[in-house]
Parts: C-alpha cells; structure tokens; sequence
C-alpha cells in the first residue's frame, strides 16, 4: 500500500469560514522545531467534504545559498543525500545508508554556504531545515501522524509559527490505515461555541 485515503469532512458549526491546517512533526528534534503548513484547507463549507492522501512515499529537495533549488528525488528512510559540488554547479545525491533506519539524512558537504534541506510528502513540502551549515545534516523521521487543527492566515508549504503550532492540540494515528473519513465538528458562537473536535470514522484498515 502506498498511500492512505483520506477524507475531510466539515460537520461543525463555524461559521467563519476557517482554515484547517494538516502537518507532521519531525520526530527526531529534542527542541519544538517549527512545523510546516503540509495541507492547508479553506472554504470548506458545512455538509461538504475534502478529500485527500497520506502517501507513504516521501522525496528530498534541497535549495542552496545562491537561492537554486533542486529537483526532488525520492528518498525512502534510511538513507542518506548530500549537497556536493560539481563542474555543473550544487548537486543533490544519494550517499549511502543514514546512521538510524527510520530517518533521512541530508548532509551539506558544501565547502561553503549554507542549504534547506526539504521533504515533501506527495509533492507538498511537509518538513524543512533552514541553514544547515557546511559539514552539518539535517535529520529526518516522521511517525505516521498527522496534527489537525482550525487555524487563520496560514498558507500551504509556509513555517507555521510556535503560537499557530500551540493552538492545533489533535493528533491522529493513521497506523494500519487504508482509508478513514476526518469528521470535523465543534465551533459555533455565543455561549453555545464548543471546541472543534476532529475524530477518525469510516475506518478502513489496510
């Protein structure tokens, strides 16, 4: 199986046409790392539904001092990229095995000038580490969980930043997973305002 289907579906009150923000933590930071905005759903009007898929393949990217950005490579976990140098210019390439099976390693071997190291998750940038220094890497590895919550102004493949991050409490296991609907319900104004909830129905296991 090599994506999840998944389904948004809005059974809530609001009714200020807010956003919903989908993203992934990186589970291998100490410190709260700042997370990207990997699905960003507006204008989901009551009654209607989004769908979308998890996919189980990810691939890199990596953007450079200068400001150029690589293509993007598929990159399973366990394995290492490097940013080199070549008589072409900065080049992206697999160098082997990472030191941990579960992650993703992109190593700058630059002589100079920083890079972002980048992971997509069915072409949407899902993860970055900004001015990975020369000789450093960016460590990757993501459970599969995703965090969903109701957010304002945020734009898909944006940093989110820590007080939009705190506001998104629900994280959702999606562990042997073929398909599930996300119900979205909650909202409302007044005294009669409950918190969103976002809850798995219609589970189909893989």
């Amino acid at each position: 199986m090599t994506a999840i289907k998944l389904n948004l579906i809005n059974q809530s009150n609001d009714h200020n046409n807010s956003q919903i923000v989908i993203f992934q933590k990186n589970a291998v930071t100490s410190v709260e790392e700042l997370a990207v905005a990997w699905q960003v759903i507006s204008n989901l009007g009551q009654g209607w539904q989004h769908p979308f898929t998890y996919s189980m393949n990810v691939s890199v990217g990596a953007g450079d001092a200068w400001g150029n950005y690589s293509p993007q490579q598929p990159a399973q976990d366990g394995q290492q990229f490097s940013v080199v140098r070549d008589t072409s210019g900065d080049v992206l390439t697999a160098t082997g095995t990472a030191s941990n099976p579960n992650e993703i390693e992109i190593l700058n071997a630059l002589a100079q000038g920083t890079i972002n190291a980048n992971v997509y998750r069915d072409g949407k940038l899902t993860a970055t580490k900004t001015s990975v220094a020369p000789g450093q890497k960016a460590v990757f590895e993501f459970k599969p969980t995703i965090w969903v919550g109701v957010v304002s102004q945020v734009e898909e493949g944006e940093v989110m930043n820590s007080a939009i991050i705190s506001q998104v409490n629900t994280e959702i296991s999606l562990f042997g997973l073929a398909s599930a609907d996300i119900v979205m319900t909650g909202g409302g104004s007044g005294p009669d305002a409950k918190p969103f909830e976002f809850t798995l129905q219609n589970i189909k296991y893989a």
